[in-house]
């Protein structure tokens, strides 16, 4: 395990939260999100407390500049930096054992608040309901329309930016750790399961172990993903997940069998010579002049291509 340095503001040694807020970020600046997020302060009393993880970033002018910022906070803050990176899922265990609250809210550094009064409106919740887990969807609002991530863009409005009455048919499926509400409690019986490495799916199979002995509660309370990616960007990050994915196939096969994802992967499976078929997918989710539309479809078709060696 890394070693670890903390930097806290002045609010933080004081502060009685009933929430703490948990950002981890890998070389990524999360200055803008804990400035937003810090405008808040003076309207929350002392409630919530905000605790970043720099898991290895390595950038001694990045921990410099957050360390002032942080000085400078009104919130309560601690900044925890590692030396060497111990993975998303471990990272986020890690924030979990710093925290205060007795309620969590995991948030992605590459997010941005869509209301004035987001964290206060997790506050409200906690104080009138006190759920176990909670999501609160996350959009495209304020990310950027540039056409190197226009793909991605349309991929995350199909599958991933939808209305809460939509999240609530399928609660267990859409949840991800970008802007998900825990309950102490709950997360001491089930933490993020390690053995997840590299992108994806370590959310969703916690979701799934969690749907099994506690509701999960969807909420519009949504964020803003800033951290839209180019083509060739998702297909390594695909690439990465397909181990994970299998993980999650030999956990739950039950829920997996329903999703989408698992289906057209299994009947790739049965092609003979699949594999061209995953080139020429990736071939044209790569042409930027063709439809977006039609790449986005051969990029969830070379993700399910990946996906069909694991099933």
């Amino acid at each position: 395990m890394s070693r670890a340095r903390t930097s806290d503001s002045p609010a933080y040694g004081a502060a009685r939260p009933i929430l703490s807020v948990l950002v981890p970020f890998l070389r990524d600046d999360p200055a803008p999100l804990v400035e937003r997020l810090d405008a808040e302060a003076a309207a929350l009393a002392g409630a919530v407390e905000l605790v970043v993880l720099d898991d290895g970033t390595g950038d001694a002018g990045l921990t410099a500049a957050l360390t002032r910022q942080i000085g400078e906070a009104r919130l309560p803050v601690r900044l925890i930096s590692l030396t060497a990176n111990e993975g998303r899922s471990r990272g986020r265990n890690r924030l979990a054992s710093a925290a205060r609250g007795q309620t969590w809210l995991f948030l992605d550094s590459d997010m941005q608040p869509d209301r004035p009064d987001f964290l206060q409106a997790w506050v409200a919740l906690i104080r009138e309901d006190d759920p176990a887990v909670a999501f609160g969807g996350f959009s495209l609002l304020q990310a950027s329309t540039d056409a190197q991530f226009a793909v991605h863009r349309a991929l995350a409005q199909r599958s991933e930016c939808l209305p809460v009455e939509v999240r609530r048919l399928t609660p267990e499926k859409y949840v991800y750790t970008s802007n998900l509400l825990v309950r102490r409690d709950v997360f001491e019986s089930e933490a993020f399961d390690p053995g997840f490495s590299g992108w994806g799916w370590e959310d969703v199979e916690w979701a799934m172990r969690v749907s099994r002995s506690c509701p999960v509660l969807h909420v519009d309370i949504p964020a803003t993903h800033m951290g839209l990616d180019t083509v060739e960007s998702l297909m390594r990050k695909y690439e990465q997940s397909a181990g994970n994915f299998a993980r999650v196939i030999d956990k739950h096969p039950d829920i997996i069998a329903t999703y989408p994802s698992y289906r057209v992967a299994r009947k790739i499976r049965s092609i003979p010579g699949r594999s061209v078929l995953r080139g020429l997918a990736r071939a044209w989710a790569l042409q930027d002049g063709l439809p977006v539309a039609s790449r986005a479809l051969a990029l969830r078709l070379y993700r399910a291509a990946l996906y069909a060696e694991a099933v």
